[in-house]
This record gives C-alpha cells, structure tokens and sequence, in this order.
C-alpha cells in the first residue's frame, strides 16, 4: 500500500503527540548507558587478563543472561506496569555492576567475573522497548480507532535514539577506560543508569495500563508464540552479530595498529551511519511495507558485513563501517514497525524486549567467537562473525517471509493473546 506524505506525517507531528515528551527525556537520559556496558566489561577484562577471548566471554555471559531475562521483565512490565520493574531493577544493576569491577580489578578467577555478569546482564533495564510501548499505546490500533501512520515514524526515531546511545556510549566508555581508569566506563554506565532509570520511572502517566489477567477468557501466553516475533528474533540475532563483532574486532584492529583511541572513533562512525539512515527512514514517505523493507534491508547488510575481514587500513574501515551502519536501521525500524502488526497491546512490551533481548543474544554469542578469532589469529578474522551471523539470518528471512504478515482479518494472532484486524505489511 502506497503512502503519501499527507497520511505519513513526519518528526514534527510525531514530537507534538500529547504527552510524548513527559517520557521522551527521561528515555532518552536512561539508555544513554546501555551501549556503555559491553565495550565497558571488553576493556576492563581485556587489561586485567590480558586476553579478549576471556574479555569477550564474560561479556557475553552478560549478553545471554539479559536475553534471557528481558522477556521475562516485559511480560511483567505488561503485567504490573513498566514503574514496578524498573525501580528494583536498576537497583540490582548498579549493585552487580560494582561487583563486576571490583573482582576484575582484584584479578578474581573467570568463574567469579562470570558469576558477577549474570546479574549484571540480567537486570539491564529495558528501556527502549518501554518506551516503544509507550509509543504503541499512544499512537496504535485500539477499538474503534485505526492505527496511527506516525508508527513508523516512532520506529524510526527511536531507532535514531537508540543509535546515538551507540555513537556516545562506546566513546564515552573507551575515553573513560584508557584516560581516567580501566573501571571508570563500567562504573558510569552502572550510575547512569541507576540515576535514569529512576527518572524515566518516575514519570507514570504515559505507560501502558498493566493487563487485567481478570479480564481474560485464556490465561496469557508469550509474545514468542506468534510466529512472525519468533522469525523477526532471528533476524535480530543477525543484528547483534554484527553489533558484537564490530565491537571486539575493531577494538583488536586498533591494539594491532597500536593506536587503541581509535577504536572509539570507528565504532562511532559505524554506529553514526546507523543513526543517519535512522533520520532518512523516518523522514521517507515509503511506498513499500515494512516486511520488504526488511528484507532488502537485510540483503544489504549482508552484502556490506561481507567486505569487512579484507581491509586492513583505518579510512577504508571506517568508510565500510559507516556502510554497515547506514544499512542496519532500515532493517531494525522495519522489524519494530511490524511487532504493532502482529502483536496486540497487551504482550507488545515483551514482544520488543524478546527482540532486543536477540539482539544481546547475537552480540553476545559474537563477542565470545569473534574474541577468540581475534587472540588466535588476528583482528581481521573476528570480521567473518558479522558475515556469517547475517548470511544465516537472510536465509531465514527469505525463507519464513509468509509469516510477517497476518493472514486475514479477525486472526488469532497467538493464542491466548487475542484478536487484530489485518495491517498491511508488504
């Protein structure tokens, strides 16, 4: 279905929405951290062991531990609200970060730091996927009124948001570790998101109203069950494979070219390509759906991840990463915009956190192979990870297409989960 610019309304529309920017700022201040943790626990394990494959392993003891514990804090915000989850949340984050940088400092065995990072992953709040809730039940479908054409556009700001935490944190953080202190961009990330995760709590009145189990005839089941989340998490592990390997391996290219400040710059520039395609996306009247624009979205992320192990110099790096990043947005706006066509209000928030918690997944199984690739044969090998995770995850795509799109109107979408009238997805 064609759209035109009087019916896809664009920022300036989006940003009047009443009541948006009661949590719009405090979002924004509570997941500028987020981006910080994994490069933070890379380069405070890297120095005190010496060893990325160690540093990427506890790394993604972290990683596997928030995807597997974010759904479960979704489908509890959908339950109690986003304000019950948060508060005790952030509190237990700020604890086990301290815990973390405190064994890695005292040089404790691999065991203790891995025990330190399941807490520490587990607990990252979910803001992100709380404020697309918040976004959702603003702007989406409900009884008696159509959804809103500014979805899109809401995906897409907060993909551009969600990137610029990816352009200042890993900047933020490596300036942290190698100019003040190994643990010092470890430590910021725990207080910053201590202090806006409270922040962001504190502002109520826009959040989802918590589900009535009482009004139910089917007792709730999981997001997970609708077969499009399940392939559009997929997806999304692609995603973080790239995010993880870009991570590690740039941060081994620039200790090989001994010059370690520039890894920041890099992964800036990669994520600064996201960012700006974020900006585009939004601003596009498009013509297509959001289950094609997947689709070719992903093919090009495919196609530029599978230059990156060849090049060996600092321009050409940055030039191909900026590419990655700019083709990354389109295919994560496009799976976001496609969770309010097939999930319904009442299971959205754990929808959106099972697809950041692939995300965390993907970066966390690549920091761990990429790190070992890295110490045992060279930068450029921690490369391939992003290639192979997003040639997978295309196959996939293309293979499962059919199930990103309702079937017809009145469709159970999942059982237990209830009914939607059909949005049109190509």
């Amino acid at each position: 279905m064609a759209t035109t610019v009087s019916d896809r309304p664009g920022y300036g529309q989006l940003l009047r929405t009443p009541g948006a920017w009661t949590f719009l700022l405090p979002g924004f201040a509570a997941r500028q951290p987020f981006a910080m943790l994994t490069i933070g626990i890379v380069l405070l394990v890297q120095h005190t062991t010496g060893s990325y494959g160690s540093a990427g392993a506890v790394a993604a003891v972290s990683g596997v531990s928030m995807a597997l514990f974010a759904p479960q804090s979704g489908r509890l915000a959908d339950r109690f609200g986003q304000r019950a989850v948060l508060l005790p949340g952030v509190l237990v984050h700020a604890a086990s970060v301290g815990a973390l940088a405190a064994l890695a400092l005292a040089h404790a065995p691999l065991w203790a730091l891995f025990l330190a990072a399941v807490p520490t992953g587990a607990s990252i709040p979910q803001i992100g996927p709380m404020v697309r809730a918040r976004w959702a039940a603003l702007l989406g479908a409900a009884p008696g009124r159509p959804a809103s054409p500014l979805m899109s556009t809401a995906a897409a700001f907060e993909s551009v948001t969600d990137e610029f935490t990816f352009v200042v944190g890993p900047v933020l953080a490596t300036a942290l570790c190698t100019g003040v202190h190994p643990a010092a961009g470890l430590m910021a990330e725990g207080v910053l998101t201590l202090v806006g995760g409270l922040l962001f709590a504190a502002r109520r009145s826009t959040q989802p109203a918590p589900r009535d189990a009482s009004t139910t005839a089917e007792p709730h089941r999981s997001a997970l069950s609708v077969p499009g989340v399940r392939v559009l998490a997929i997806a999304f592990l692609g995603i973080g494979s790239v995010f993880g390997g870009m991570q590690v391996s740039l941060t081994a290219f620039a200790e090989e070219i001994g010059h370690p400040g520039v890894n920041g710059l890099l992964y800036g520039v990669f994520a600064a390509g996201n960012m700006l395609a974020g900006i585009a996306c939004g601003a596009i009247a498009w013509k297509s759906g959001p289950r094609r624009r997947l689709i070719v979205g992903y093919a090009a992320l495919t196609l530029t991840a599978s230059g990156l192990w060849a090049v060996h110099s600092v321009p050409l790096l940055a030039g191909l990463g900026l590419l990655v990043g700019l083709c990354i947005a389109p295919a994560l706006i496009s799976g976001y915009t496609l969770v309010e066509a097939l999930v319904p209000a009442s299971a959205r928030t754990e929808a959106f956190t099972w697809l950041t918690g692939a995300v965390a997944l993907g970066q966390a199984a690549a920091v761990t192979v990429a790190g070992q690739l890295a110490d045992a044969h060279g930068a450029s090998t921690g490369f391939v990870v992003p290639l192979a995770g997003t040639v997978l995850a295309l196959a996939t795509l293309l293979a499962l297409r059919s199930r990103l799109a309702p079937r017809s109107a009145g469709r159970t979408v999942a059982r237990g989960i209830g009914h939607r009238e059909p949005v049109t997805v190509d």
